[in-house]
């Protein structure tokens, strides 16, 4: 892993070999360029931490570090000029052109380990992600650069926290912190030295790693640790029920998840990438993947087979069921529904329920919970929802009775108390019928 990496330019090979061993003794990568020319292709491909450059080469030395810093203005090495001269003035003039340093040679070799060293903890000093301690995502596209252009073989994860910004509306960002770093731990504890964790937004974690294999192992562990902790981060009630409520029983409100971890692996084992964007294009697609999961999970990226006509279009499903006791109100949903795109169904009955979800298939069903005494609607979503195991539906309970707790816990997707305007329920309706089409 290219976690420290160093630009050596100098003509003379001798003495860049010397530098570049006392460098890879501290565990520091060095690149060598004995030519100005050729050196402009490193710094583009693996953006050193540090650029040594010798007076020796056959370039003005004051407009390569001129053009250097132009070139890199965006990421911001530090540029060491390298000389025999003792002189102030060409150490001012060399300064003042853009080098950060000036070493005179010879130089002791202890004293130039720590100076690099220094000049590479001073710029990692600026990079890190004040509540996990990471490195931030500047740091993170450079490691992930690195490696691309680097012929080695490697795997890139992409972590994250699922509905972590619910978590810190209801528990407070204290709260979320915590557990942000809790997980940063756990990640932490499951790499080895050569591997790189850094974060990649604000709470998006990346790990490179060297192997399909490996990634694979430590995403399986991380999806079984992050499970096995999560729930300490709750209060007993939402922990038992399994979700969490953001408002009260006045408003509508759907299911807000417990948080879940989703994970993101691509390889270079099975495809040629051939820039950073393609690499984070594709990272960012297979973690979508993962995302569309339930519950905590990971994808890795697999070689796609194909051949002509393999792709089948999926016929978008709009039907909606409308079991509604109120025939005016049914009424009023369906000319409504109707008249935005949607194919409608009505049931007045709950008994006709089940066998108008086998004819018609709904991608959602509006539930009424009924007479107050009886409740049907309730015993009825109970049933869709933990017993009849083909019913994919998304259902949206109307009712009378405000209690969200027991109608969530019925199975309900949304609890939408009456009375409710029609902006409302139809913009849910849109949402659920969106995410059960994805």
């Amino acid at each position: 892993m290219l976690a420290k990496a160093v630009l050596i330019i100098d003509k003379r090979i001798e003495q860049s070999t010397k530098y570049k061993k006392l460098l890879e003794s501290i565990d520091i990568s060095v690149f060598t360029a004995s030519d100005f020319a050729n050196s402009l292709k490193i710094i583009n491909d693996f953006e050193p931490d540090v650029i040594l450059i010798s007076d020796s080469i056959d370039f003005d030395i004051k407009k390569a570090i001129e053009q250097i810093r132009v070139l890199t203005y965006n990421v911001h090495p530090a540029i060491i000029a390298l000389s025999k001269s003792n002189h102030i003035q060409d150490k001012i003039e060399l300064l003042d052109t853009g080098a950060d340093d000036f070493l005179s040679e010879p130089i002791n070799t202890e004293e130039f380990k720590a100076r690099i060293n220094a000049h590479i903890r001073r710029i990692l000093e600026n990079c890190f992600v004040e509540n996990t301690m990471l490195f931030d995502s500047k740091v993170s596209y450079k490691m992930i650069k690195r490696e691309l252009n680097s012929a080695q073989e490697w795997a890139i994860m992409l972590i994250d926290i699922d509905n972590l910004e619910f978590y810190k509306e209801i528990y407070g960002e204290l709260a979320a912190d915590k557990l942000l770093q809790t997980y940063s731990a756990i990640i932490k504890s499951s790499l080895d030295k050569g591997d790189y964790l850094g974060q990649f937004g604000k709470d998006d974690f990346i790990v490179i790693t060297k192997t399909t294999e490996k990634a694979e192992k430590i995403a399986n562990y991380l999806v079984y640790a992050f499970e096995t902790v999560v729930s300490k981060f709750y209060s007993k009630s939402d922990a038992k029920r399994g979700f969490m409520f953001m408002h009260g029983d006045e408003e509508a409100e759907d299911k807000v998840k417990l948080v879940s971890t989703s994970i993101g692996v691509i390889t270079n084992q099975y495809k040629k990438y051939n820039d950073v964007k393609q690499v984070i294009s594709s990272l960012i697609s297979t973690h979508k993947l993962a995302k569309y999961k339930t519950d905590s999970a990971y994808v890795v990226e697999r070689p796609k087979i194909s051949a002509d006509n393999a792709v089948e279009e999926k016929e978008k499903n709009n039907n909606i069921l409308i079991a509604e006791p109120d025939e005016a109100l049914s009424i009023l949903l369906e000319a409504t529904a109707r008249l935005q795109g949607y194919n409608v169904k009505v049931v007045n009955e709950f008994d006709d329920i089940y066998e108008a979800i086998i004819q018609y298939n709904p991608a959602v069903i509006i539930l009424d919970a009924g007479n107050s005494e009886t409740l049907k609607g309730l015993e009825v979503c109970r049933k869709l929802k933990f017993e009849l195991q083909n019913v994919k539906s998304n259902i949206i309970f109307t009712t009378t009775l405000h209690d969200k707790e027991m109608v969530l816990n019925a199975g309900a997707d949304l609890y939408l108390p009456k009375p409710y305007e029609l902006s409302v329920i139809f913009g849910w309706i849109k949402k659920f019928n969106d995410n059960y089409n994805e």
